[in-house]
């Protein structure tokens, strides 16, 4: 379990996470959303060490996650902005990190063949489609076998076909024990996926629960319409 304590971060004068504090369950998949600039991604980036925060803590079962190269190593990130040398291809960048991680030999190729890469081995990260590139940091997320899976708007650029193969595989690697923290505008993705939503705004955590017991809550049929109902009534305490 993931243990989050009175986390904040400011951007000079902007709070982007406000004293959070939460526990993330093992072997679940759980979704972050909020409305753009919530601190969604900084609280990500926070989990992955890529964000220092002022203030908090975040344990992995006790022990911090800060400076855990144990953690990182278990860890799979696909992230929103894809940072590969351009000038390497395909096969070289892909066998660059296999280098990187010699603690790994038996890798997870499978996103990585479902997804046709194998056709543009040869091509330089430059030459690439926006598509084909998250196809790409999609299947690395995945081919070092990690058993905490962080996904930043995971389809974004991604066909339809694609985003079904894609989500199927989270969907398995799941169910064999990988607990996966993502995030989402798209929240028909989220409802098929998710087990729990932390939802935020404005820095703080608003909801913490089950996707179910929300949309209960709320008596609707779908989780866009839930969001809905939370967004309405924070925003409308936050104007009183």
């Amino acid at each position: 379990m993931i243990n989050v304590s009175n986390l904040t971060k400011k951007y000079k004068k902007l709070t982007a996470l406000d004293s959070v504090s939460v526990k993330i369950t093992e072997g679940v998949v759980t979704a972050i959303v909020g409305p753009n600039g919530s601190g969604k991604t900084t609280f990500l980036k926070s989990i992955l060490g890529l964000v220092i925060p002022e203030n908090g803590s975040i344990d992995l079962n006790g022990t911090s996650i800060f400076h855990n190269n144990d953690f990182k190593r278990m860890t799979g990130y696909l992230p929103q902005i894809h940072g590969f040398p351009s000038n390497l291809t395909v096969k070289e960048s892909v066998q660059l990190l296999k280098n990187l991680r010699d603690d790994v030999s038996d890798h997870d190729m499978e996103l990585y063949r479902k997804f046709g890469l194998n056709e543009h081995e040869n091509k330089l990260i430059k030459q690439l489609s926006g598509g084909t590139l998250q196809k790409l940091s999609a299947s690395i997320a995945f081919m070092f076998r990690p058993k905490f899976l962080i996904l930043d708007e995971p389809t974004a650029s991604l066909d339809p076909w694609a985003s079904n193969i894609f989500k199927e595989k989270v969907q398995a690697v799941n169910r064999e024990g990988v607990s996966v923290l993502l995030t989402s505008h798209i929240m028909s993705e989220v409802e098929e996926m998710a087990d729990e939503i932390i939802f935020i705004l404005e820095g703080k955590i608003r909801y913490h629960g089950g996707v179910e017991e929300l949309m209960s809550t709320y008596e609707t049929p779908t989780l866009e319409k839930a969001i809905a109902g939370i967004m309405g009534k924070e925003l409308k305490l936050c104007t009183i």
